[in-house]
This record gives structure tokens, C-alpha cells and sequence, in this order.
């Protein structure tokens, strides 16, 4: 970089410049200004190259991520080094070549009802009863309303209003706010909660929701670390076969199987599918009804159901079939 002006200044002024063009560019900006402070952080200087965005691409999700989450976010490079190189003729501009190409959609793990109900009965076996009570009710939360890890985790208690029944999610991943109902079993599970947290920590309106529950980090917002790592422990201990294709089932795969059992059980009423998706959309904060859409994925149950529905749209002599069968 410029000995005067600092990468996230030029970060700055791209994003001001594509932003007056009419874009938005939420996650590719979150993305750069993660960037450029980790940029800071290493110590790197001079001119942007493919092995230092490589290097934060890797660490993306907490180094969680596999070859297609790091494609993605070296991906998010193109664009500004391109732009970057205007002013700095030797930035590199990164290619398919570090990670290989950003694969299509990998198709989700869609947990059973079973699942599930094993997944929160294994998580109120962990101890002390404090962590198997956080670890419940956060997998319970997920499952039912189909809230990102995220969002989950950045509640405040001022956020869960349990008197009306309802969540409040704020700036979210398109960086919008958004009201939740809660289904009044929802609300039991969220009050006794809450009950039972108040008997180690302080209740504060400001404090986090779910609480880490050990030694000096008692009280403070549990991490997204941590979350994952007791999933995978319990995800091991249940010995659950991967349906997806991501090798083993995710905490992500909650949201993608509440978006499909809600869509089932509109069909098993006799809903119109189609009328009620925006509903669905807003509720599961999408910024568009097509990214809802990227969530469904046909299970056997779900094309059962469909089938039959359409069965009652085909005219019997039209599909080959007469009098005489």
C-alpha cells in the first residue's frame, strides 16, 4: 500500500464507489474490512498478494471452513484487486488456482423430527446442568425458527420479549433488523431458560442470551467456537450417517431443515405453497424469496406429499389411463 493511504481507506472509497453505482455490497464489504485488519494484524506490506489473501481466506469460519468455503472467500477479491491495481500496479489478482473453482450448492443434511429430539436429549446430558441447559435450549431455538448460529448467539436478553412471544434479530447477515414469533412451546422452553440462567448469572437486559458457563467466562456471550465444538461432539456421540454433502451434518443444516419441514407441513395442509413464501422469506431474513429457495431441498417425505398434491391436477385420461384400467 501507499506509504500515505492505508488498505482500508482504499477499501473504503471502493466500496463508496460501487455503492453510488447502485450496489450494495454488504457481505463482500464486512468481508473486506475483516481483510484489511487482518492485513494489520500479520504485518504485511506492500503490494496485495494471492499468498496473504490465501492465508485469511484459510482462517475464514475459524479455519473451520473447507476448500469450497475458502474459494468463496478469495472469490471476494477479484472485483477490488482488480479496481486495486490502478493504484497499485503489483497487487495480484487472485485466481482458481489457490483452492480450485467455488463449487455449487452442497446439499444440506435435512435432519428428522427423531434427530432432532435426539440431538436436544444428548445435549441435556452434557454437564454441569448450566452448559446442558444453554446447549439445549440454543439447539432447540435453531431448530424452531430456523435462526442463523449467528443471530442466535448475538441475542441480548432485551431481544427476547417473552411476554408477546417474539424475538428481535438485529442487523442480521444483509445487515437488517427483524421481528421473530416464537410458537408458544418455543416460549415455555425460552422461560425456563431464562429461569434457570438467573441462578448463576444476574439477569441484565444488555447481557448476552446464551452464556458461556465456565471459569472467567461465566456470563459473557458464548462463542461461535464453542457452539460448534459441542455440536460436533454430540453430532460423533449420536453417530449420525451424513445425507448431505458436506461430510458430516452442520449446525446450518437446522436452518435448512426448518425452511423444508415448514414447507412440508404447508403442503400437508393443502396451503398454496407459493403465496406464503414471501411470509417465509421475511421470517427467515432473507434479502430476496430466491435465497429462500436455495434452502429447500426434496427429501422423500417432501416429494411424497407433493406427489399426491399433484396427482389431484392430472386429468386420469391424459396420464394414459381408461375405463378399463
Amino acid at each position: 500500500m501507499s506509504a500515505h493511504i492505508s488498505l482500508l481507506e482504499r477499501i473504503e472509497t471502493y466500496l463508496a464507489e460501487r455503492r453510488r453505482l447502485g450496489f450494495e455490497l454488504q457481505h463482500m464489504g464486512q468481508a473486506l474490512v475483516r481483510f484489511a485488519r487482518y492485513v494489520e494484524a500479520v504485518g504485511h506490506h506492500g503490494p496485495l498478494t494471492v499468498e496473504v489473501m490465501a492465508a485469511w481466506a484459510r482462517q475464514v469460519k475459524g479455519g473451520r471452513g473447507d476448500r469450497g468455503t475458502a474459494a468463496r472467500a478469495l472469490r471476494l477479491f477479484r472485483p477490488f484487486t482488480r479496481w486495486l491495481q490502478q493504484f497499485e500496479p503489483a497487487t495480484e489478482v487472485p485466481d482458481e488456482a489457490t483452492f480450485g473453482p467455488v463449487p455449487g450448492r452442497g446439499t444440506p443434511h435435512i435432519f428428522r423430527d427423531e434427530e432432532i429430539e435426539a440431538l436436544l436429549e444428548a445435549a441435556g446430558r452434557l454437564g454441569p446442568p448450566l452448559r446442558s441447559t444453554v446447549m439445549r435450549t440454543l439447539f432447540g431455538l435453531i431448530a424452531c425458527t430456523g435462526l442463523r448460529i449467528s443471530e442466535a448467539l448475538a441475542l441480548v436478553d432485551a431481544d427476547v420479549d417473552l411476554s408477546v412471544g417474539v424475538l428481535t434479530v438485529r442487523c442480521s447477515k444483509f445487515g437488517k433488523s427483524r421481528l421473530v414469533p416464537l410458537h408458544p412451546s418455543a416460549v415455555t422452553a425460552l422461560r425456563a431458560y431464562r429461569l434457570e440462567r438467573t441462578k448463576y448469572v444476574p439477569a441484565d437486559p444488555e447481557g448476552p442470551f446464551f452464556i458461556a458457563t465456565r471459569g472467567r467466562r461465566l456470563g459473557r456471550a458464548l462463542s461461535d467456537r464453542q457452539a460448534h465444538r459441542i455440536f460436533d461432539q454430540l453430532r460423533r456421540e449420536l453417530g449420525w450417517v451424513a445425507r448431505g454433502g458436506h461430510g458430516a451434518a452442520r449446525i446450518h443444516d437446522l436452518r435448512h431443515s426448518f425452511a423444508v419441514r415448514r414447507l412440508l407441513r404447508w403442503h400437508e395442509q393443502g396451503e398454496n405453497v407459493h403465496e406464503h413464501m414471501l411470509a417465509l422469506s421475511t421470517y427467515m431474513g432473507h434479502a430476496k424469496v430466491s435465497n429462500t429457495y436455495w434452502y429447500l431441498t426434496g427429501t422423500p417425505e417432501l416429494l411424497q406429499v407433493v406427489g399426491k398434491r399433484f396427482e389431484h391436477f392430472v386429468d386420469p385420461y391424459e396420464a394414459g389411463e381408461d375405463d378399463d384400467g
